[in-house]
């Protein structure tokens, strides 16, 4: 992704994120179906899996023409082949990144960060999770708030996603002394405290994956 804040970010750039993302959900699989077996249905690492190949092989090779409308593709593919929440939630991120995007050839860093907040706004729409409800939205609302924080201050396109993802990465970590008030781990109550949540952890994956895309660095977004 272009490294400045003047900088664009293309239709090749964002393939380049959802390459990376598949990759690191591969890569923790069962680091993550561990995490759902705790208090959720033990196929989170299994559904995003292949909701994550899905959705590369469908814009791989030849994907489509803008940002958007690739972003919108990959949300398309993952309601149709993610089970549980995981598809309606992700997908409607992405969706709402496509659309927020539109159909311009690049966008820039500031239009990226406003996509990227349409679609936690439609993702807390779908789910009706809140920030501490030990959800995705407990990492991607701290992500997307950091970079628009570093790009408002005049940080670079690098500072920025690398904010996002720490961010991510420490709302993640917070999750686990939560007790869940969504989906299914909710129905353990207190005892859903004392676990990280998988949803938030998949989260955290998806602003590493933006992070390493950037930066081409190692495993940014190990478990």
């Amino acid at each position: 992704m272009a490294d400045t804040v003047a900088g664009e970010v293309s239709t090749d750039d964002l393939l380049a994120w959802v390459r990376a993302f598949a990759r690191l959900v591969e890569e923790n699989r069962e680091a993550l179906t561990e995490l759902d077996a705790a208090i959720g249905d033990a196929d989170h690492g299994a559904n995003m899996h292949r909701g994550t190949t899905a959705a590369l092989a469908a814009v791989d090779g030849a994907p489509p023409a803008s940002p958007g409308a690739l972003a919108k593709k990959v949300g398309m593919t993952l309601v149709s082949t993610v089970g549980g929440a995981s598809g309606p939630l992700y997908g409607t991120f992405f969706l709402r990144v496509g659309t927020a995007l539109g159909d311009a050839a690049t966008a820039t860093p500031a239009e990226v960060v406003a996509a990227l907040r349409a679609g936690i706004e439609g993702v807390v729409a779908r789910g009706r999770a809140e920030a501490g409800d030990k959800t995705m939205v407990d990492a991607l609302t701290p992500a997307v708030a950091a970079a628009e924080e570093a790009l408002a201050a005049g940080r670079s396109w690098t500072e920025a996603l690398t904010a996002a993802a720490g961010a991510a990465a420490a709302g993640r970590d917070a999750t686990t002394a939560m007790v869940a008030r969504k989906g299914r781990a909710s129905y353990l109550g207190e005892r859903s405290a004392g676990h990280q949540d998988p949803g938030a952890t998949s989260a955290a994956l998806l602003l590493a994956a933006a992070a390493e895309t950037l930066l081409g660095r190692g495993a940014a977004g190990s478990t």
